[in-house]
């Protein structure tokens, strides 16, 4: 399933003779000499690397995701200063999760109707053999590709990134300091030219993503997060092959959809036009998928979506149910995926719990999982968006599928996510994007000019034919 832009030779000068003497041999050797010049044409065709869709149209492809959580970004935590040296290991994939990944468990997934695997994964974090060079080790490397290659080989999408990664930029996007930024830039480029290098050979199922959540929670931290985005983004575009073209996920402040929007005023400049996605996690409410206890200023959500809430309970929801939600993704469509960017919802869950208490209802929090989902799957969809959901594989929690023994652990968000897939009206992927310069990228005319003011006409911006009246 991997591909390579090697192609041969073709003998043409041969050509001629060969088609001279067919006509002084018997049948048979006519039959012969065709059979070479088919077999030489087909030879002489060019390679096919992949790389022929749109991006929003692979997008479409990888709805829905599945995250291979709490697996290779993982970390054995032996000592405190577990940063820049090897000592994670190939136990780091077990370490907060007690299933290795095989064939059988992305089988499975498949087997779901998942289309795209989100692999977390961290590099720095108990990876690296040399700390001064940022090498990462070798074993590691092929380990990660050995995975990649199980999803590659059931024809699934696969989105990795670097994860968190011990937070060594993640948490420090805002940082000023000129001397700092240098240094993280350099290591960046490290890091991710020798990722890039390992997989430039895989076709367009392979998508890079250069953080998880970077923490750029003003303007400031914004621009500085964009110039890490140009770093991550030429960093790979300069390994060559396939890379050239391969689809790069940059994320959004904080991976905070509303943020995002505001914020992220410019997408990086790319050679390969139209290649570029946007990563956003839409965790939310916080107070139905992540709080666990009440508190004075707000109350956990047992109870989400129309006809879910319990009478009498202090535990209904009060904000952050369907209308507001949907807001969120109507704004992501508006600023983006009409505009030929494809939107990767790369995380979003809510955390299965087990209720209690006189006048509450374990039935209606199921039904609440059940319809978040199905919400959550069928609106992503009709907006463009790539819905992909986080697995922790537990015992409950945020956890979908059980790797062990290949079964499911939770049914409400399993069935959730089958009945917004099918519920969903794929038509909305005929969109007709218009020409946006606020995402910042090339428009080109139909020579393959690049134009700064635009007539009436027809234009290309983002990969996509657009249409100024």
């Amino acid at each position: 399933m991997k591909n390579s832009s090697n192609s041969f030779f073709c003998p043409f000068a041969l050509l001629g003779l060969w088609a001279k003497l067919l006509f002084n041999y018997p049948e048979k050797m006519k039959k012969f000499f065709f059979s070479i010049l088919f077999l030489t044409g087909t030879l002489c065709l060019p390679a096919q690397n992949g790389f022929d869709k749109t991006a929003m149209q692979i997008a479409y492809e990888m709805m829905p995701g599945w995250n291979l959580g709490n697996t290779l970004e993982a970390s054995n935590w032996r000592t405190n200063t577990q940063l820049w040296n090897n000592e994670g290991g190939l136990d780091a994939e077990i370490s907060w999760q007690g299933t290795r990944t095989t064939q059988e468990v992305i089988d499975y997934v498949k087997e779901q109707g998942f289309r795209s695997v989100r692999i977390p994964c961290a590099w720095a974090l108990g990876h690296i053999v040399d700390a001064e060079k940022k090498t990462i080790d070798p074993i590691w490397m092929e380990r990660v590709k050995t995975v990649v290659d199980y999803c590659i080989n059931d024809g699934l999408y696969v989105v990795l990134n670097d994860h968190w990664d011990g937070g060594w930029l993640e948490n420090h996007i805002a940082d000023s300091n000129p001397n700092t930024i240098a240094e993280n830039k350099a290591t960046l480029t490290a890091l991710w030219t020798q990722i890039a290098e390992a997989f430039k050979d895989y076709d367009e199922h392979l998508l890079f993503a250069g953080f998880n959540e970077p923490n750029a929670e003003s303007q400031s931290a914004t621009n500085n997060l964009m110039d890490y985005h140009q770093v991550f983004v030429d960093a790979v575009r300069a390994t060559g092959g396939n890379n050239e073209k391969r689809i790069l996920v940059v994320q959004g402040p904080s991976t905070d959809a509303e943020r995002t929007c505001q914020m992220l005023t410019r997408l990086p400049e790319d050679i390969t036009p139209g290649r570029l996605a946007v990563e956003v996690h839409l965790y939310y409410p916080w107070n139905f998928w992540g709080m666990e206890k009440d508190e004075s200023w707000g109350n956990c959500f047992y109870y989400w979506g129309e006809g879910n809430h319990v009478s009498g309970s202090k535990h209904n929801a009060t904000y952050g149910e369907e209308e507001d939600l949907r807001k969120l993704m109507d704004q992501l469509k508006t600023k983006f995926v009409d505009n030929g960017v494809p939107v990767i919802n790369g995380e979003y869950g809510v955390n299965w719990r087990v209720i209690s208490g006189s006048g509450e209802s374990q039935e209606k929090h199921d039904a609440s999982i059940k319809t978040y989902y199905r919400f959550m799957n069928k609106e992503c969809i009709e907006h463009g968006i790539v819905p992909m959901v986080w697995d922790t594989n537990s015992s409950r929690g945020m956890t979908v599928i059980n790797r062990s023994n290949l079964s499911i652990v939770c049914p409400y968000m399993m069935e959730g996510i089958r009945e917004g897939v099918e519920q969903a009206d794929w038509s909305a992927e005929v969109m007709t994007p218009t020409v946006n310069p606020t995402v910042n990228s090339p428009i080109y005319n139909l020579h393959g000019q690049k134009v700064t003011a635009m007539e009436k006409g027809v234009y290309i911006q983002n990969g996509r034919k657009v249409l100024v009246k």
